[in-house]
């Protein structure tokens, strides 16, 4: 039976249905917007990061809608500003200065390379999770193999210092192949980084493969009379232009010589152009690399990293 009005014309109740639905579907899709996925780098201070504009070409190369932008944390206030990012929604972050170990510590979930650095320069945020890893060695092999085209794989790599970059960087040396030597000015502090590398390459090591376990650490009057056919800095000295004690015949024909930091030609730089270095290169790529790392642990896809660099030299 049809619905009737007082005049007795049939009333079509067809355009009112067809409108509530449509007003149902709309209703139902503002519900559930695409929401914008937000990351951020986190330092003190922090208004030098290139990692803004990095990852700014990464999502536009990649089609990743994602935000990410660069905060400042006060000192004291790191472990707070993670949990803000967590309460707001934030997918993970870059750590920078002075926050790396402060990083590991509030990380529940920790990689190979973070657990050999002690100190995270990634997290990413899952549910209860904060994954920790320390990207910076995978960035660092990264360049130099397949930027600078120099294998690692047998070569003697001198590793200079023991900090908090040296920790980074020297369990993906190993795994790439090299025989490494890290010298230090403390002693101690070569030796140990040495061993914890060692014992966690032989643990992550299989039946099925084979990692280089050849590492030593020691001091820099027992560099002379040796030739390395790569030597990294992994030292500050760069910042305030000092000088370190390498003896002149360091390095071994058609060597690379490469410095950690970017953006300036360090002293170390300079020594190795006078002594003999067939290749000289700053930390730029390692930097871009280290980055699509980050970006591909978050968002499972890996970013070409070459025309980022070639942008990010026009910059400097």
């Amino acid at each position: 039976m049809r619905d009737v009005c007082p005049h007795n014309r049939p009333i079509n109740r067809a355009p009112t249905l067809k409108l509530q639905y449509l007003t149902m579907r709309a209703v139902n899709f503002c519900a559930h917007p695409k929401m914008t996925d937000k990351y951020a780098v986190i330092g003190n201070p922090i208004n030098h990061s290139k990692s803004p504009l990095i990852h700014k070409m990464f999502a536009g190369q990649t089609g990743q809608d994602i935000s990410y932008e660069a905060i400042l944390a006060p000192l004291d206030g790191f472990a707070a500003t993670i949990e803000r990012l967590r309460n707001e929604g934030y997918k993970g972050c870059n750590v920078t200065v002075p926050f790396k170990f402060e990083a590991f510590q509030l990380a529940t979930q920790l990689t190979p390379h973070a657990l050999v650095a002690q100190a995270v320069n990634t997290l990413k945020f899952d549910g209860d999770t904060i994954l920790g890893d320390n990207t910076d060695g995978t960035g660092l092999a990264r360049d130099i193999q397949f930027h600078l085209r120099i294998t690692l794989n047998n070569k003697r790599v001198l590793l200079i210092g023991a900090g908090g970059a040296a920790n980074g960087v020297s369990l993906p040396l190993m795994h790439a192949g090299a025989k490494l030597t890290i010298v230090n000015r403390n002693v101690d502090k070569a030796q140990v980084l040495a061993i914890r590398t060692s014992n966690k390459a032989q643990e992550l090591a299989t039946s099925q493969t084979s990692v280089q376990t050849q590492i030593s650490g020691c001091g820099y009057d027992e560099l002379f009379g040796k030739q390395f056919d790569v030597v990294i800095n992994a030292t500050s000295a760069g910042l305030t232009d000092s000088e370190l004690p390498l003896p002149a015949t360091l390095f071994a024909s058609g060597a690379l010589a490469y410095d950690m930091m970017y953006g300036r030609v360090t002293p170390f730089m300079k020594f190795a152009r006078e002594h003999g270095a067939a290749v000289v290169s700053d930390g730029l790529g390692m930097l871009v690399e280290q980055a699509a790392e980050s970006f591909f642990i978050w968002r499972g896809v890996r970013p070409e990293t070459a025309p980022v660099i070639e942008a990010l030299r026009k910059f400097q």
